[in-house]
């Protein structure tokens, strides 16, 4: 298989880059409501904004993970699905990661009705993200071994 020059070093910054956003998402937006949403136009940009920047970053990373691996896929939820399976997540655990495609696609396209929904899938799920990067993060150092 040949070197992969892009995927070098990219994981290591990715993850860098998710886990700024991630720390402002939960010092910014955290405990926002439907209503503070919904009156504030600046907000909903940066909020949107904010989870679309996280959840291209994890596909991004997944995406990097799978191209070293040599496994090909079809979609965005494809990456983050095979990306959770070759983690050894479970069958439930892989289909919530890849519906968070979904939302992302929402946000970038500004879907307008369903961009709280987005928001709201994020917030919901960023625990079984967290364990997708923390074992993200455990490969890449057994790799720098």
């Amino acid at each position: 298989m040949p070197e992969l020059k892009y995927a070098k070093g990219r994981v290591a910054e990715s993850i860098q880059y998710l886990s700024e956003e991630i720390r402002e998402f939960e010092s910014e937006y955290v405990d926002k409501t439907w209503k503070d949403y919904q009156n504030d136009k600046k907000l909903q940009k940066l909020m949107d904004r904010t989870v679309e920047n996280i959840l291209t970053a994890l596909i991004e990373i997944c995406g990097t993970i799978l191209t070293e691996e040599g496994i090909g896929v079809d979609s965005y939820s494809d990456a983050l699905r095979r990306s959770a399976k070759l983690f050894g997540f479970s069958e439930a655990e892989q289909d919530s990661l890849s519906r968070l495609a979904i939302q992302r696609n929402r946000l970038a396209h500004r879907y307008l009705n369903f961009r709280w929904q987005a928001i709201k899938m994020y917030g919901e799920h960023k625990n079984l993200m967290a364990k997708l990067i923390d074992r993200i993060l455990e490969r890449e150092r057994e790799n720098k071994i």
